[in-house]
Order: C-alpha cells, then structure tokens, then sequence
C-alpha cells in the first residue's frame, strides 16, 4: 500500500524507534514498524509503543546496539533501550520447526518458539489481522498480507488461521481478543469468538504470573468495564476470579455495583491520564468474597473480628494468587486497604488523625466512598471522612469532640470462665 494510499506519516514516529530501523537498514538487514503501532496510526490514535521486526538476529541486533538486551525465553526479544524509553526488537519468525527450536506441550501449547523465517512467514504467525502491518520507513508503504487494513476499517478482531488451534497454541490470545474489542470498540469476528467459552478452561494453564500481567493490561486499557463485560460474557471471569464470579452469579446487588462503579472510575482515572494502581481493582474484585470468609470464620465461634479478618486476607489472597500471582508489592497494598476498612467506623479519641495519615488513607477512603455508592457502607461515613479531610483544624476537633460525646461506652461484659477440667490418667 502506497503512500498516497495510507496516512501514516514518519512524522507520526518515535524518534528511537526510527533510529534502531535506520540502524538495522543501513546496516544491510530488513525492518519494519510492526503491529499496534500501525494500527493506532491507522485509527488516528497515539500509539503507546513502537515495536520493530527485522530479519536479523538477536545476537546480530545486540552487537548493532550497545544499549540492546536480549530477553525472553518462548521467543526472544531484544530490547534496546534509550533513557526510560524501550524499542522492542524481534527477528522475524518462521513456520517450520527446526530441531528443537519449535516446541507445544501435551494440549498444544507453544513452550519454545525460537524458528526464524521471511516478512511473509513472520506476518502469517501472529495473532490478529491488525496486528500484523508493516510500515517500510524506506518508501513509506505499509506491507499487509493478511487483509489487516481492510479488518480495521471493519472495526473487528479476526485470527490468522484457525482460531482453535491458535488459541490452543496460546491460550491468553483469548485475552488479548477481548482487550483489543473493548480498547478500539471493535468488534470479534464470529469465527474468531465462537471458541473462546469452549476452550476457555485451557487458561487455567497458563503461569499465573502471566495472567497477572495481561489482567493488569486489560483492565488499564482505558475501557476496563467493556473489558470485564466481555471477560463475563466468554466464560473466562469464572475462571480468573472464581469466588467473585459466584457472587455476581448469584445477582450480588452490592458487588455488582461496587464492581461497576471502581471500572469506570479507572477508565476515568486512565482518560485523565492519572496513575492506576492494580491493586485497588484487585482489592474490588477479593472484597466480598473477603466478606463472606471472615464472617464464616467468626460464625463458626473459631475466631474472633481482627483475627478473622488477618486469616481471612491470607485465605483469599492465597486462592487468587495461585491464579494469577499477585506480587507482594501489590498484596500488601491491598491487605492495608482492607484492614482500613474495618477501622473507618473508629473515630474517637485521636483514632481519627492517625487513620488520616495513614500513607493508604486516600486509596482506602475512595475504596469506601465507592462502598457507600454501592450500597454496601454508610453514606453518611463515607461524608464525615469526606468533610474531615479537608476541615481546618478546629473544623476536625469539634468533629471528633462530636463523635466522643455521642460514643456512649456500654460496660464489658466478662466472660465466663470455663470449669477446668482434671487431667485423665492414662489407661
């Protein structure tokens, strides 16, 4: 596709990414900008990366860049960084399984995918039509052979080959279908959706820490509920959350809500180009099945609130993250967001002030001014930390003096002492 025929301009173009394209050209290979790049290009959207596909290798691409690593083990990238910015650099893949370049496990799925092969080879392994363009920075042309233009101006997601088998090759494709659909409003061809309920239980069988990586990628794409609809709608949320799953199965009122409520809030935060943490979407999705564990936990006379509720974090936590590996940085975000939760209702004395400067009040005051939408918390708690916060000094003492006054204090009861009983002698 000629110039005339297209509007990508080089102008359009990271500047590191021409460089490691001029680079490689000069030096006698081929290269191309590769994939979502185009794309976004073609959709007059920003693109978030510029990546680069090459016929060199990545030993011969690391010796062309000093600032290159190689990275990866299915198949290796090479990364060539400039300052925070990274250029992701691979080789062209083949079709043909060379010795034991090209490996799939028992149920089909790619473990080692190391063949090299042509521009033609290359654009037939990946994923989705409009995924697979190539920009030629030497003549501006766009190389499409698998009709990807055409699929864009369709507005939908179609596989390269034959769905079932791509998805069985790399089941997460199956994510990277629904992210796609719900990040450029396309929709996924019925040849390429008709699978994924199917064989959505093979995403058990991908690692977890993976699966944490592509959750974060499709609920922070910028349409995080379209996303979760999807995910739903394709019998792959029953699988990644399974406990969540249930409850809304069961038209949790609350969790439906609350659920809703914090996706558009992201997709907001994300439109204002504000920072996401993974954790509070993942400290939505575990609330209320930590709800419901923690009051099975005091329920059964076994423990008491504060010692449920620590068991109850490491009970759910545990669960989901051998589903999708949650790294420690991100669990304790979430356990301290919880944990405050509990002690939002605690506003005497000087509880109040030390909650409030608390490094995770402001995530756990969202979470719970989120919760009183939902339903599922006191409206007129979530107003009192509203108006505490930004209340002067004198403002936030009367206000604790208020709580204190109205706090009657009812006298403990003591327990009852269990009779001891003696020791039995061994028969």
């Amino acid at each position: 596709m000629p110039r005339d025929k297209h509007t990508v301009s080089k102008a359009d173009i990271d500047d590191n990414a021409l460089k490691v394209l001029n680079r490689l050209n000069s030096s006698g290979f081929e290269a191309y900008l590769v994939g979502g790049s185009i794309r976004d290009l073609l959709l007059k959207k920003s693109p978030k990366d510029f990546d680069v596909a090459t016929n060199a290798t990545p030993n011969e691409i690391k010796r062309l860049f000093r600032n290159a690593r190689i990275i990866g083990r299915r198949f290796k990238l090479v990364h060539v960084l400039f300052g925070r910015g990274v250029v992701e650099v691979a080789t062209f893949r083949g079709t043909e399984a060379l010795d034991d370049d090209i490996k799939t496990n028992e149920r089909g799925m790619l473990i080692r995918d190391n063949v090299y092969g042509t521009l033609n080879q290359d654009a037939w392994r990946r994923d989705f039509t409009i995924n697979s363009l190539y920009y030629n920075i030497q003549d501006s042309s766009i190389v499409d052979f698998t009709n990807g233009v055409n699929d864009i101006k369709l507005k939908q997601i179609r596989m390269i080959g034959e769905p079932e088998k791509r998805y069985q090759e790399d089941p997460v494709r199956m994510l990277r279908a629904i992210r796609f659909a719900a990040k450029l409003h396309f929709t996924i061809e019925s040849a390429t959706a008709k699978p994924i309920k199917p064989l959505a239980h093979l995403i058990s069988h991908v690692s977890s820490s993976r699966l944490f990586d592509e959750m974060t990628k499709l609920y922070q794409c910028g349409e995080g509920e379209a996303a979760h609809d999807l995910l739903v709608s394709h019998g792959l949320f029953d699988l990644l959350f399974p406990d969540a799953a249930k409850l809304l199965k069961l038209n949790h009122t609350n969790a439906q809500t609350l659920t809703k409520l914090a996706l558009e809030s992201t997709d907001n935060r994300l439109k204002d180009d504000k920072t996401v943490n993974p954790a509070f979407l993942f400290a939505v999705l575990l609330w209320f099945p930590l709800r419901n564990t923690v009051d099975a936990l005091i329920n059964e006379g076994k423990l008491d609130p504060l010692p449920a509720i620590e068991k109850g974090m490491s009970i759910v936590l545990s669960k989901q993250c051998g589903i999708t590996a949650i790294p420690k940085r991100f669990t304790q975000v979430i356990r301290e967001i919880w944990l405050l939760q509990y002690r939002f209702q605690k506003r005497q004395g000087n509880r109040a002030y030390h909650l409030l400067g608390h490094p995770r009040f402001r995530a756990a005051y969202d979470f719970l001014a989120l919760r009183a939408l939902a339903n599922d918390e006191d409206i007129e708690l979530a107003n009192w930390w509203t108006t505490f916060q930004e209340a002067d000094d004198d403002t936030k003492k009367t206000m604790v003096d208020a709580i204190n006054a109205s706090d009657v204090k009812k006298p403990k009861r003591r327990r009852k002492k269990k009779p001891s009983t003696p020791p039995t002698s061994a028969s």
